[in-house]
């Protein structure tokens, strides 16, 4: 019945929907009605969003990692991938405790720095993890590498223990743990930037939502068999980064200017209160230029590669021909 009627399309609208109604309800809920998007107190809307976002992009690649290490062993009617899904969940809890971890050696460095230094340092090492995940010019070759090697690993496990089932589920276990404890590291980091601006409420709601959606997903792949057209929302989720990307990069280097990092150079421009409320335009010759840096960066190096392995190629095939 499921698959009769769930499509693709249909898909994606109710994942989008869900996200949208949840924040609009949510918005209403805290400001009692509809929110005026030039009170400061309103800043920790944009921070749930921006963890909602993050929290379902790392999810999907997750899901996808553990659907194409599992997917020949299900259809051969191994039970090889309840270990390797087992591994999965372990890593689940690996990620919470490196969550205290992370927060616990933060709070000690606190106690010898001050908070700007903490919140720039923060700040960039998140920027950093985030330009990791949008570099598209790695995207295709790094999904690649990254699926095929854990694939690697499942056959050497598989094939190296012989007999002894013990060894070859403690083997799967660990694969599962160590190819989802990534995503869950990766998220930890950059999440710790808007806990230290907002406070840890506004980071565990945005998860709880990012969390919901990718729960929705994981259903739909591996209990509702759905072949869902995870290129495109993987995209989509890509574009949104962009701009949380975008949001951050303002952020940070307004934090840096306010450590005393950098130098501060204003611009005489007429910008909106809300355009630096919820996208970090503000006017110093630094933060726009970083944000404009950031956009080139992404945008060109995805340029890059398809220019290098598109373009390119077909060029010389019709030359050739």
């Amino acid at each position: 019945m499921l698959r009769t009627f769930l499509n693709a399309k249909s898909i994606l609208v109710c994942i989008a929907a869900f996200l949208v109604v949840g924040v609009f309800v949510w918005q209403g809920v805290t400001a009692h009605g509809a929110p005026d998007p030039t009170d400061q107190n309103l800043s920790p809307t944009a921070a749930i969003i921006d963890t909602g976002i993050l929290v379902f992009r790392e999810g999907l690649e997750a899901i996808l990692v553990l659907s194409a290490i599992i997917a020949s062993l299900v259809r051969a009617k191994s039970d090889y991938w309840k270990p390797i899904s087992l591994g999965a969940g372990l890593s689940f809890l690996a990620t919470l405790v490196t969550w205290f971890v992370v927060v616990g050696i933060i709070n000690l460095v606190g106690s010898t720095t001050s908070e700007l230094n903490i919140q720039a340092a923060t700040g960039l090492l998140a920027n950093v993890v985030l330009l990791v995940i949008m570099n598209w010019f790695f995207h295709k070759i790094y999904w690649t590498g990254w699926i095929t090697h854990h694939n690697q690993r499942k056959r050497e496990i598989i094939e190296s223990s012989g007999n002894d089932q013990s060894i070859t589920y403690k083997g799967l276990i660990i694969l599962g743990l160590t190819s989802m404890y990534r995503e869950g590291f990766e998220v930890v980091l950059f999440l710790q930037t808007i806990r230290l601006q907002v406070g840890t409420h506004a980071v565990l709601l945005g998860s709880a939502i990012g969390l919901g959606l990718t729960m929705l997903v994981a259903v739909l792949t591996f209990f509702a068999h759905q072949r869902l057209p995870y290129k495109k929302m993987l995209v989509i989720t890509g574009i949104m980064l962009g701009v949380v990307l975008f949001v951050m990069t303002g952020e940070t280097v307004q934090e840096m200017q306010q450590a005393g990092w950098i130098s501060t150079t204003q611009i005489d421009l007429d910008i909106p209160d809300w355009m630096g409320l919820w996208f970090s335009v503000i006017p110093t010759v630094e933060t726009l230029a970083s944000q404009v840096f950031a956009v080139i960066v992404v945008i060109g190096s995805y340029l890059a590669y398809q220019y290098l392995h598109v373009w390119q190629p077909r060029k010389q095939e019709k030359l050739s021909n």
